[in-house]
């Protein structure tokens, strides 16, 4: 996949596919996106009629949940290739900001994961009626506020902003500014971005307005439609004005979400002032948003088991095995067959233990298993399992030390490794591959699975349970 930044200047392809969406959470809009591009670095590939998008925060790739385009768009096709990318890239399938409802098709995908929901970040969802409206005994209180501020301020006026609005707007903000008390880190950084935002007023899909008070704004809110519901971005007021908030939020309802089910007025940050108002609106709903993080098999591991077959022991590498199977993985004539060249990964000299400590960090980090092959407990090759695609699929490959070629060590170690895998580790399908002239690995692959295609240069195979 090609991934692009996503900018004011692309973000026109973002809004064809949010325009639409029936997530109901505030990621999924182009104002989101925008506002929170320095925190998140959000990128966005499209494939199989979706929206795809790549986050990185804190040194972690995350994906959002793909957005289809039309509703015929195959979901499906877009989660495949976002597990063809993890897979070339060594990590595993991550998920944020996920709908509730699509918990069902991940977990039916990928057979271990962890979720979570963090309550703090869960938007709140209101029936636009009730916001457009205040209707009924329960919105007594903010009824209350709106007929005091109309008394108070009976000049005061609710009207859309426009791009002509910008010196207006810019002293909007310097006075929101001086009456701004908030400390937290990340409610600065919120207040820088939403006044950044502000700047797109005028596209189309920015539904911008104002409480004017004497050619004055004294509270602002931006929004966008997506699919049923008016996302709220931005609310902000003059906490002088007494009563303003509540005139605001009924005033851009009443303008704006006319056709539209729900209003979304975001999370509250763990921000108390924000919660206690939020939850005084009454919302219907809480969007609750999933973190899913996908793993592979070798979760269930806690070290490397050992594996006996009729002449041989398979189990983990130890320091004393440091000069054997260094000999092993220094061998280019068997790398040039086992297809890969450890220079590509070596930065800067290498050390006697950098091949030992490269496959105990990848099991570590459980991303892949190297046994250790023994013949009357000396190393002799290695067979390693790797390439999990976290739905029950793993790559598997064999190398022997050439002076105990030729003898059947390597399929015989290959052959308990995958019934090892299949039987006991729970894989669904075993995938191997050696290179057309390769002869001695096409025969001990023969030997175990069954030949699956090839192309130019590969013989697949794999073995399914």
């Amino acid at each position: 996949m090609q991934f692009k930044h996503i900018n004011v200047r692309n973000s026109p392809r973002l809004r064809r596919y949010y325009k639409n969406c029936a997530y109901q959470l505030c990621e999924y809009s182009v104002g989101v996106k925008l506002m929170w591009r320095q925190h998140f670095d959000p990128q966005f590939a499209e494939e199989a009629g979706c929206l795809i998008v790549r986050n990185r925060s804190h040194g972690r790739t995350t994906f959002d949940y793909p957005v289809p385009l039309e509703p015929g768009a195959s979901v499906e096709g877009a989660l495949d290739a976002i597990d063809s990318y993890c897979l070339e890239q060594g990590i595993a399938p991550a998920f944020v900001q996920v709908p509730e409802d699509a918990l069902g098709l991940l977990a039916a995908r990928y057979p271990f994961l962890r979720t979570s929901s963090n309550r703090n970040w869960s938007d709140y969802l209101y029936r636009a009626e009730d916001l457009m409206e205040f209707a009924g005994r329960k919105y007594s209180g903010q009824r209350n506020h709106i007929n005091k501020f109309k008394k108070l301020y009976p000049d005061a006026r609710f009207r859309p902003i426009t791009p002509d609005d910008r010196e207006e707007l810019e002293r909007f903000w310097d006075a929101f500014h001086l009456a701004f008390n908030k400390e937290n880190a990340m409610a600065k950084k919120e207040l820088c971005y939403a006044r950044k935002l502000t700047l797109q007023i005028g596209k189309p899909w920015c539904l911008a307005g104002a409480i004017e008070l004497d050619g004055e704004f004294i509270a602002i809110s931006l929004g966008e439609i997506c699919g049923d519901t008016l996302i709220c971005h931005i609310e902000k007021g003059l906490p002088q004005y007494e009563g303003v908030y509540p005139t605001m939020v009924q005033s851009f309802a009443a303008y704006y979400a006319g056709g539209c089910a729900w209003i979304n007025r975001e999370d509250d940050g763990a921000d108390k002032g924000l919660r206690t108002s939020k939850t005084q609106y009454l919302p219907t709903a809480l969007g609750r948003k999933y973190i899913v993080q996908t793993a592979t098999e070798l979760s269930q591991l806690q070290h490397i088991p050992t594996l006996a077959s009729q002449r041989l022991t398979l189990d983990a590498l130890r320091r004393e095995d440091i000069p054997a199977y260094n000999r092993l993985c220094l061998d280019d004539e068997r790398n040039r067959l086992w297809g890969y060249d450890y220079r590509k990964d070596l930065k800067g000299p290498l050390r006697e233990s950098w091949f030992y400590r490269v496959a105990a960090n990848d099991f570590k980090n459980r991303l892949a298993i190297n046994f250790a092959i023994r013949l009357d407990g000396q190393l002799i090759g290695e067979v390693v399992l790797y390439r999990f695609d976290c739905k029950g699929g793993a790559e598997m490959g064999c190398r022997i030390l050439p002076e105990f070629a030729g003898k059947g060590y390597g399929a015989e170690a290959f052959a308990r490794a995958a019934d090892w895998s299949l039987y006991e580790l729970g894989l669904t399908v075993l995938r191997a591959k050696c290179y057309q002239e390769n002869a001695a690995s096409e025969r001990m692959l023969s030997a175990v699975m069954r030949k699956a295609g090839q192309d130019d240069t590969f013989l697949y195979f794999e073995k399914r349970v």
